[in-house]
């Protein structure tokens, strides 16, 4: 898998990239209570509509809770966990807790979540059909390929009476695990950056709702399925490496998170396609 990372510094340059990568594995240094509570606190994050949140805390609300704030965008789901686990990243943000269990245990890395922050909706997209009861017989449908959003789509799918799934099966659902499939749908899985590219290709395609604002996909709109936010255990998460929960400058992240002017922020900018889980 290609890494792409992208530093929201004030250079541009390749040299200043350089340097702003430098700064960040020397800036995340500390642990818990004892980091130094002058230093960057360094991100890693989805570009849309993570960054874009972390972007308006940096701009209007981080100087003034004395909080220095580094963004690094990072355009895959492995990146940013990584990152937090080597020290590369004080903390991410960029996914709900299946995923992140489900990471842990397969990598054996020790990152927990310090609070949930927004809902992005899963939605089912497609260029060639308005409604997914007009998927024909044998219709291809793109899901992503990781296991819990893999298992999360085809949640969506049952849920919609278009497949039916195993008794037990849970988050991490496999298409395997698709106990009646009355339309003989043929299902490709991707990584979850390439779903919304995917569309011209297939009949539907179950695209992560940071991924399809990114492409410019209007989750309340333009899906012909959507997930219900009632009850939804996706939540996305700030997280950081255990231990690290007591960090100060964590602490002070989490709670500007939380604040009205980001709650405002995200029901202004995104109206709908991401919905705040607090």
């Amino acid at each position: 898998m290609r890494n792409v990372l992208k530093t929201t510094a004030l250079t541009a340059t390749a040299a200043g990239l350089a340097l702003t990568l430098a700064a960040c594995s020397s800036g995340s240094s500390g642990s818990g209570a004892s980091a130094d509570p002058n230093k960057a606190l360094v991100v890693a994050a989805s570009p849309t509509p993570h960054a874009q949140i972390l972007k308006f805390v940096q701009d209007n609300l981080a100087a003034k809770a004395g909080l220095k704030l580094e963004i690094k965008e990072v355009s895959d789901y492995v990146t940013p966990n990584t990152s937090v686990q080597d020290g590369s990243a004080d903390a991410n943000y960029f996914q709900h807790q299946p995923y992140l269990d489900d990471f842990n245990k397969k990598n054996g890395t020790d990152i927990v979540s310090v609070e949930a922050v927004h809902l992005e909706p899963l939605g089912a997209y497609s260029k060639k059909v308005k409604t997914v009861g007009d998927l024909a017989n044998g219709a291809q449908v793109a899901v992503p390929s990781d296991a819990t959003n893999e298992g999360r789509a085809l949640k969506l799918l049952a849920d919609n009476n278009v497949i039916t799934l195993k008794a037990g099966a849970g988050t991490t659902a496999t298409v395997q695990d698709i106990a009646a499939n009355p339309k003989n749908l043929k299902f490709k899985e991707l990584e979850a950056a390439q779903l919304p590219r995917a569309l011209d290709d297939v009949d539907a395609a179950i695209i992560n709702g940071n991924y399809a604002l990114g492409a410019g996909l209007k989750p309340a709109t333009d899906a012909i399925l959507v997930e219900k936010a009632q009850g939804n255990p996706y939540a996305n998460i700030l997280a950081v490496k255990k231990g690290h929960e007591s960090d100060p400058r964590v602490q002070k992240l989490a709670e500007l998170l939380h604040s009205a002017e980001v709650k405002k922020y995200i029901d202004d900018t995104f109206q709908g396609a991401v919905v705040p889980a607090f």
